[in-house]
């Protein structure tokens, strides 16, 4: 039974609940010394991704996928490349369609479950032949993807070796319930206020994509049904939320994967915490510390955060290399 129920970690003593430990890192943290080597490749519906690299002739990859309106810019993706590039592991940092500062050239953007975007970096990185060890961590919703790629009913590469995920919303229902609850409106407002910026670009491009009332959506539940679903062939926010959610996969991963959630995320609704498959799937490995926030864990120690370590020490002990 590989499930931990509560790992050690303590944040500094200025951050002393949830919030503050979810915003200062995310609002004041810096990482210098990353400089990326951008390539785009073409999808095979005539769009762009586009990969952020940090490359020095290594046989092992990290592929990072970062959270809801992130980029391979944001402090922890840029936090956790510079750590995995000091471990000598090269580093490929991928961007959701639309967010790497260029609107795409389909209406398509992304969700929780797109998985077929991960796939597509991961074959193009696998393709040259260089890496024999390939691990993936994800955050937020860019660990919701790589938990549902890890546990799909497919065929992975001998190449994958294994994963970690921090601050995933496992049960997307859950999740918008939780941030549905008014201590937590502050994320759920600048959330629904990025997509829309998202999406009001989206219109300038494709001038029969209709926005009418956008400014007037409150709830992910609103946002989804209006644009998410239909965008994606679900019927309803309701079909798109049972039908990604990654806890639906937990169960069919195969590599050694872990999953890092803080007990005090205002993200995470009690179904986030999947003690039970954790206790089924000898693969899936579960943490839940009592303190963290969202994508936080920030202690530092020699400029490499307690989550950035605990992603190298775990896939250091399962990547077999």
């Amino acid at each position: 039974m590989p499930q931990i129920k509560s790992s050690i970690y303590s944040p500094p003593w200025y951050l002393f609940n949830g919030h503050w430990e979810t915003v200062v890192p995310s609002s004041f943290r810096t990482v210098k010394g990353v400089h990326y080597e951008r390539e785009r490749i073409n999808t095979p519906d005539g769009d762009f991704l586009d990969l952020d690299w940090l490359k020095k002739g290594h046989r092992r990859l990290v592929i990072l996928s970062h959270g809801l309106e992130g980029s391979s810019h944001r402090p922890y993706i840029q936090g956790m490349a510079k750590a995995f590039s000091r471990e000598k592991w090269d580093v490929l940092a991928w961007n959701c369609r639309s967010c790497s500062g260029e609107i795409n050239r389909k209406l398509r953007f992304y969700h929780h479950g797109d998985t077929p975007d991960l796939d597509e970096v991961v074959r193009h990185a696998l393709s040259g032949g260089q890496y024999g060890f390939v691990s993936l961590v994800g955050f937020s919703m860019g660990g919701s993807i790589t938990l549902k790629y890890m546990g799909e009913d497919k065929e992975l590469s001998s190449a994958i070796k294994s994963a970690v995920a921090f601050s995933v919303p496992v049960s997307l229902q859950s999740s918008v319930e939780e941030l549905n609850k008014k201590g937590n409106g502050f994320y759920r407002k600048r959330f629904l206020k990025k997509l829309s910026t998202k999406m009001k670009m989206k219109a300038e491009v494709f001038k029969d994509f209709n926005i009418e009332g956008i400014d007037e959506i409150e709830y992910f539940e609103d946002f989804d049904n209006r644009f998410t679903a239909p965008m994606f062939g679900f019927r309803n926010s309701d079909d798109f939320y049972a039908s990604v959610s990654s806890i639906n996969f937990l169960s069919g991963i195969n590599r050694p994967t872990l999953l890092v959630n803080a007990l005090n995320d205002p993200f995470l609704g009690e179904a986030c915490y999947p003690y039970n498959v954790a206790e089924s799937n000898p693969n899936f490995f579960l943490e839940t510390p009592k303190r963290g926030g969202h994508v936080g864990f920030s202690r530092e120690k020699n400029g490499v955060t307690w989550g950035e370590q605990r992603a190298i020490e775990f896939i250091r002990d399962n990547c077999g290399c």
